[in-house]
């Protein structure tokens, strides 16, 4: 008999997450050639180039996830554009991987972030991901590619082909849920 593997949610760090992409929501920088402002009312600073790819228009979603099982099966990724997700109600489990050579998910890099509230992570293309929550609908703002969210939207309601985007089913791995991600869910 197989076991499932199991994968370990591991803490969001910008260092954990350079594979995959780029972590969001660090403190504010000591300035060293990041353009920032901060006063009294109220700071900002450049914290990522968000690149659609040739020819691509930038979109925001809202997001809501529901999805809490456990068991990873299926993954996607997006072929042109980096893709932000920063949850605003609560945490999210952000499964990613790298690409194999072939294009298909390289599972020997499959990982698990947890996402908190207020910080988030932006993708790069072709990594391959899934996203989770411990226990309730979390809202997430997205940052994407609009001609991608259509290509989507028509092949999951219509099954059309998919072009900018790529749906893989992979061996069923199993979250390690943690308790306290579940008790602060």
């Amino acid at each position: 008999m197989t076991s499932t593997p199991q994968l370990e949610i591991l803490d969001l760090t910008p260092d954990a997450f350079k594979s995959y992409g780029w972590m969001l929501g660090k403190p504010m920088p000591d300035g060293n050639g990041v353009p920032l402002y901060t006063n009294p009312a109220t700071d900002f600073w450049h914290e990522h180039l968000f690149n659609t790819g040739a020819g691509g228009d930038a979109e925001v979603l809202w997001v809501n996830y529901r999805t809490r099982a456990l068991d990873i099966d299926s993954l996607e990724k997006h072929l042109l554009t980096q893709q932000a997700i920063v949850p605003l109600t609560g945490g999210i489990i952000q499964v990613v991987a790298c690409g194999a050579a072939d294009g298909s998910p390289d599972l020997s890099t499959l990982a698990a972030f947890h996402v908190p509230q207020g910080q988030g992570v932006c993708m790069r293309p072709g990594c391959w991901h899934a996203t989770r929550v411990a226990d309730a609908e979390v809202t997430c703002l997205m940052l994407t590619r609009r001609s991608t969210t259509v290509d989507l939207i028509q092949h999951l309601t219509t099954d059309a082909s998919i072009t900018e985007s790529a749906l893989a089913a992979i061996p069923a791995h199993r979250l390690d849920m943690p308790q306290d991600l579940l008790q602060s869910a």
